[in-house]
């Protein structure tokens, strides 16, 4: 205890000599002094700094000169990012045996706790240099942390020996396969692109991980362990090198300073800290000259770590290539036979092989014929290592004079024409920088954020996403996912219209005007260079202006309104336009996000289709005609029912034209079997005097609300129906219970019969537990009755936590109310951000005011909703009424 207690005074001050030394370090860090010139040695003199604490305490540990402190991991690279791991390796003599050695163990395990006493927080292991051996046999993590291992201070020769006796069981080949597996693996788990929008800069594809992989691999092989002893062995060029050097560089920094702003090992770039760390490189907003934002900080700093994650991948690719070409020539293994597919280019084991390092150069027209062949030639699988290379030094050949040969716009227009392959040869194209280089407009967007809440992509991987989603309509083998849009595919001439159109559809984003406007006039110029005939081109530009169009119209307008149905049937104009535009919107919203496409969407699309159709077929819709064939198809579901004759005659006789004109026959005959024995005997009571009836004295439940609920019949969800005595917090009450119980609502038919009650119709969904839809049915029919019926005054809303997107990039909530174009009914659409509650704030604001709903369509779109009601009332004649509405509606919007 005495000899303990003596070492405490050395301990503390080697504390504090860490933890000034460290923090001068990290201030330096902090302060952005350290460039991308100097942030590898910065990282060198914090790993520096850890070697001279662990040396400190190592002697007085008292060890002799057997043993040996090794670093190992990224630590023994001999960088160390602020909140990095710090492994180290206690290496023993063969014969020792802390087990069974008291006093060796003993000072093992004061030597660590020792070095958490001073503020190391070590990862340590203690092994025999055959013990090493043997875990490593078989363990790739193993063995990439042992290959990185330097010696921090002790038994030299030891040391030696571990590494000569590691490396010589270490097969180059055997480990190059593990790592590349598991480079695949990794990239699979981190979302299988370098432009996630909160990447892990470390891991991610494209990332350092990346990085360290080739020096691995290279050091396995003995290649050497520097990018420089890469440059010597003719595996880098000098051009490559210093891409390298500078994308390594940038990534670095910006690990290190997500580790100063959070405060803790931040390997993620989350939205919460994307500004942080954008306004650390004095990166400032970018507005417009009218004052708008065009580009946030956060976009800027996403920006070039897109690019530069997108330049590791390429480079990856090439020496990855490279290095596996030398490891089995080594190893005595024929290279792959070369099957010429032209003068140009050759097919190496599936990979598209330049016939000369120099082709580009000497034929420039041979840049874009590659994506040609890739697309036009079955069975080839990617590009070889020298093609990589040659694309990635040919990129400053595309300049103008490229993009104006005539050769070249006829190639470029040949691949969009292209039977099969057209997708992967433009993510090809997108990948190796060739997409940007020949269209410049589309450079502008590579690698471009969108803050809207509801796109997951990138700007550039949204448009390739939706080109992908288009070109699966013309595929048999994908029929089976969107039957109607690949029926309507087989009966179009030229799919390659819609391919531009996917191409061009967001390209304007970021600029600070209209994208639609902007990307039209881009498209209408790309049509006229590329010698597309004028009634395409018109097609194309109108696709562009118009991509948004059906999307509103099918989400926020009633489409039981035939004026609604004329009014888009006059701006479309002909089918040919519909249908283009039909299927580029459904490409389009399903390539936003995968939660944002669902068959509720899908519906609502394909309804506005089909009566756009009938319109533009010259037949106007005519609402006595469309009532009267739905009533006859639900009189046929109902007799195949076996329900009695007159069974409907009751429930009909409550119901007007707008609730048959806003029903489909399937809901009608369902309506009707479910309700025609429930109907009050108010018939020959007006609406005003059965309210009154209902809500006088002793008669407020004399009637009992009916639920019933069926699994969806468009897709996912329940189908709910309400039938109760019609009141004005009816709505708050039925959305107050739907979202205690965990459900969302897609769309909500409100109706009021002429004899005072409400016939309400609902589509939900459970985000929780969607495969357990039959099990909720009972209970949604025997709880929201008990909800809707109660006397209780409305509960407050549920204080639901907005997401961290929402929180970084929140949405200004918008309230529109304005009459309709009748002047009968008012209109009123909500924007803001998505947060558990929401829908049931609005309902009690408009309860409140005695508000009276006929329909609401609720749109979420990621975590972004965009609602509109259709709302009638005499208090909102009103100015003060409206503006008191609005305002309560403000600030229920607000997120919390």
């Amino acid at each position: 205890m005495t000899g303990l207690a003596a070492l405490g005074p050395r301990v503390q001050s080697l504390r504090a000599e860490y933890g000034a030394r460290k923090t001068a370090q990290l201030d330096t860090l902090r302060t952005g002094a350290v460039g991308t010139r100097g942030i590898r040695n910065a990282l060198g003199r914090l790993a520096g700094v850890t070697d001279d604490a662990l040396r400190a305490l190592w002697a007085l540990g008292g060890f002799d000169g057997q043993f040996a402190l090794v670093a190992v991991g990224g630590y023994g690279r001999g960088e160390l990012f602020p909140y990095s791991d710090i492994d180290v390796l206690l290496l023993l003599p063969e014969g020792s045996d802390p087990a069974r050695d008291d006093a060796l163990r003993q000072r093992i395990e004061r030597f660590i706790s020792q070095c958490w006493d001073v503020g190391l927080e070590i990862g340590s292991s203690v092994r025999t240099v055959g013990d090493c051996l043997a875990v490593a046999y078989d363990d790739v993590t193993v063995q990439t942390a042992l290959l990185e291992a330097r010696l921090i201070v002790g038994n030299r020769k030891l040391f030696k020996d571990f590494q000569q006796r590691f490396m010589a069981q270490l097969d180059p080949l055997d480990f190059f396969s593990a790592k590349r597996m598991e480079m695949r693996q990794r990239h699979v788990k981190y979302e299988d692109t370098p432009y996630a929008l909160e990447p892990n800069c470390k891991e991610s594809p494209g990332g350092l991980r990346d990085l360290q992989i080739i020096l691995w691999v290279a050091r396995a092989a003995g290649i050497g362990t520097r990018w420089e002893d890469l440059l010597h062995a003719g595996l880098l060029s000098t051009h490559e090198l210093r891409q390298l050097r500078h994308n390594e560089a940038l990534l670095s920094i910006i690990r290190s300073r997500l580790h100063l702003i959070a405060g803790r090992r931040e390997d993620r770039l989350v939205f919460d800290l994307q500004n942080a760390v954008a306004e650390s490189f004095g990166f400032a907003h970018r507005c417009a000259d009218d004052g708008r934002m065009v580009m946030r900080a956060s976009e800027v700093l996403m920006r070039r770590y897109y690019w530069a994650a997108k330049a590791v991948t390429q480079l990856n690719q090439i020496l990855l290539q490279n290095i596996e070409e030398r490891l089995r020539a080594a190893r005595g293994e024929a290279a792959p036979e070369l099957v010429r597919i032209n003068d140009r280019f050759f097919d190496r084991d599936g990979m598209i092989e330049a016939a000369s390092d120099d082709l580009y150069e000497r034929t420039p027209h041979a840049i874009l014929e590659t994506f040609l062949l890739y697309a036009r030639t079955p069975g080839l699988k990617g590009l070889s290592a020298r093609t990589l290379r040659a694309l990635y030094n040919a990129r400053t050949l595309m300049g103008h004079a490229f993009r104006a040969d005539p050769i070249n716009r006829k190639t470029f227009l040949a691949i969009l024409q292209q039977p099969q392959g057209t997708t992967h040869a433009f993510r090809l194209m997108n990948q190796t920088s060739v997409l940007g280089r020949y269209l410049w407009v589309f450079r502008r967007i590579v690698g471009q954020m969108q803050h809207d809440l509801f796109h997951v992509y990138t700007v550039d991987q949204h448009i390739l996403m939706v080109l992908r989603n288009a070109r699966r309509f013309f595929m048999a083998e994908h029929a089976h996912e969107y039957p109607f849009c690949s029926q309507l595919a087989a009966g179009w001439d030229k799919p390659w219209i819609l391919y531009i159109a996917a191409l061009f559809h967001d390209v304007a984003k970021g600029r600070g005007g209209d994208h639609s406007d902007l990307g039209a006039l881009e498209a209408r110029r790309f049509c006229r260079d590329h010698g597309v005939q004028q009634a395409d081109a018109r097609l194309i530009e109108f696709l562009v202006r118009q991509h948004l169009l059906m999307t509103r119209i099918a989400q926020k307008e009633d489409l039981s309104d035939p004026e609604v149905i004329q009014a888009f049937a006059r701006q479309v104009g002909n089918e040919r336009y519909l249908t283009a535009l039909y299927l580029l919107t459904v490409a389009d919203v399903r390539g936003t996000s995968p939660k944002v496409w669902n068959a509720w969407k899908s519906k609502l699309l394909e309804d506005l289709y089909r009566l756009t159709v009938r319109t533009l077929g010259g037949r106007a819709p005519d609402s006595n005609a469309v009532i009267e064939s739905r009533k006859r198809q639900a009189l046929i579901q109902l007799a195949l029912a076996s329900e009695p004759r007159n069974s409907h005659q009751r429930l009909w006789d409550t119901l007007d034209i707008s609730y048959f004109m806003r029903h489909d026959a399937g809901e009608i005959a369902w309506h009707t079997r479910q309700l025609a024995r429930h109907v009050p005997r108010h018939d020959a009571m007006n609406r005003e005097a059965v309210r009154a009836e209902l809500s006088s004295a002793g008669r407020q439940n004399a009637f009992k609300t009916k639920v019933r609920a069926r699994l969806s019949p468009v897709g996912e969800g329940l189908q709910v129906l309400v039938y109760a005595s019609d009141r004005p917090d009816l709505f708050a009450r039925i959305c107050g219970y739907f979202d205690r119980a965990g459900f969302s609502i897609l769309d909500a038919k409100i109706h009021t019969t002429r004899n005072g009650y409400a016939l309400d119709t609902f589509q939900i969904i459970s985000p929780l537990v969607p495969e357990h839809y039959r099990e909720f049915i009972g209970m949604v029919e025997a709880d929201l009755p008990q909800a809707v019926d109660s006397q209780a005054p409305l509960p407050a809303p549920r204080l639901g936590r907005v997401s961290r997107r929402v929180k970084s990039f929140p949405i200004a909530p918008r309230v529109d109310l304005r009459p309709d174009e009748k002047a009968q009914r008012w209109l009123l659409t909500v924007t803001a951000s998505d947060r558990v509650g929401l829908l049931y704030s609005i309902a009690r604001v408009l309860a409140a005011h005695g508000i009276n709903l006929e329909l609401a369509k609720v749109s979420t779109l990621g975590e972004r909703v965009e609602d509109m009601f259709l709302l009638q009332g005499a208090q909102l004649q009103h100015n003060k009424t409206q503006l008191a509405i609005e305002q309560e509606l403000l600030e229920v919007l607000e997120p919390n």
